[in-house]
């Protein structure tokens, strides 16, 4: 029997869709030779920054490694990463629209869609990833049905814009009909981040009737100020997003909602700011991403009147202990209860509504029911309940 291929080592940075992309890097690129990927993002100046300190650091450290640089921030600036010493290829090509597959400890992440045809004035995606593409089912289908049988008991959908997904007659909510149709022994099935305005009805019909489909949605929101969200070029305004949350949980009321913002946006002053804070009320919100603005060369907001750095981090800050604050309360709820909770390394777990919960001495990879003893304003702490006995040959066969 030969050996398995040998894998480059690969340095991700930025989304979980990057991640799967180093997935396929590591394959393409493993051999002999000691190469490293850097999968680069351009979601921010401070991202394209982080890799190119990677890079000096890897040649400066690993002198005969060959460095291949890949990623948005690759395709946008290839001249920039050539010229840097070490690099030894940079790959500037768009992604094929296939439907790739990485693991992440007990968890699979499935990439289904690429690409975003929207201009938000923030954001440089599109020009990293191209316009919007989606997988074909069958594809998806099949990469599904080779991580459960790899073991996964929950699978990630991802994409750049997920719920612009439309492939062969189907948008996400059929797409997610289907794959829970075909896949019978996948135990989860979560969504990463989508777009409010963008959601279509049959996702909502799916949350509510499909109770392998994950209680947890992340939103990408970004600010809770109509005039904010018309600069960023957003296509939803402050009351759909409302209006979004409350549908949600009309039709799974054991939903819970995270978001990304970004505190500081050019032109935002505190009052419009105190509009974002209050969203993360109005919406329920409880998983919060929050980002301090950082001006994208090459993106119309770069080019608005910016306000302070020190004002946008200060910013950023308070959101973030709002979020915190959303955290602790939903916590709080959780104490008495019992939760099914899928183990990771590390001692940890996750609930199927994505809450954190610390389940220490419990190997990874295994759905067990655990109650919730207190939390540490972070994660839950859990009482893993005993597994009930095997059943005896006399009570397996109805005997006696």
């Amino acid at each position: 029997m030969s050996a398995s291929p040998q894998k480059a080592e690969v340095l991700t940075f930025g989304c979980r869709l990057n991640m799967v992309d180093s997935e396929e890097l590591a394959r393409r690129h493993g051999g002999a030779a000691e190469t490293v990927v850097v999968n680069t993002c351009a979601v921010t100046g401070e991202a394209t920054r982080q890799a190119r300190q990677a890079i000096r650091r890897l040649h400066r450290e690993r002198p005969e490694a060959r460095i291949v640089v890949a990623g948005c921030a690759a395709r946008i600036d290839p001249q920039g990463f050539e010229s840097m010493a070490g690099v030894t290829r940079v790959i500037a090509e768009q992604p094929p629209t296939r439907a790739f597959a990485a693991s992440e400890g007990t968890r699979g992440f499935l990439a289904v869609q690429n690409g975003c045809d929207h201009s938000c004035t923030f954001c440089i995606i599109p020009t990293g990833r191209g316009a919007s593409r989606s997988v074909a089912p069958r594809e998806i289908v099949a990469q599904a049905r080779a991580l459960v049988e790899g073991g996964k008991q929950e699978i990630v959908l991802t994409g750049v814009d997920l719920t612009s997904y439309d492939a062969d007659g189907l948008k996400l909510g059929g797409l997610l009909r289907l794959l829970l149709r075909e896949t019978p022994a996948l135990a989860r099935l979560r969504l990463s981040s989508i777009d409010c305005i963008e959601a279509d009805d049959d996702l909502l019909i799916a949350l509510g009737e499909e109770e392998r489909l994950c209680p947890h949605l992340h939103l990408s929101l970004q600010a809770g100020d109509d005039l904010i969200l018309k600069r960023m070029k957003r296509r939803h305004l402050r009351a759909d997003a409302i209006r979004f949350c409350e549908r949600l949980r009309a039709v799974r009321p054991d939903i819970v909602l995270g978001a990304d913002f970004i505190a500081g946006f050019p032109t935002e002053t505190e009052e419009m700011f105190a509009q974002t804070r209050a969203l993360v009320d109005d919406c329920g919100l409880t998983h919060l991403h929050v980002f301090p603005f950082s001006p994208r060369p090459g993106t119309p907001a770069a080019r608005m009147p910016q306000v302070a750095r020190d004002v946008a981090k200060d910013r950023a800050a308070r959101l973030r202990e709002d979020g915190e604050g959303a955290l602790e309360r939903h916590l709080a709820v959780q104490v008495g209860k019992t939760l099914e909770l899928l183990t990771e390394r590390g001692g940890m777990a996750r609930a199927a509504d994505f809450t954190l919960a610390r389940t220490p001495g419990v190997e990874a990879g295994r759905m067990i029911e655990a109650r919730v003893v207190s939390h540490d304003r972070r994660a839950l702490l859990t009482s893993p309940l005993p597994s009930p006995p095997p059943l005896s040959p006399e009570r397996k066969s109805g005997a006696g």
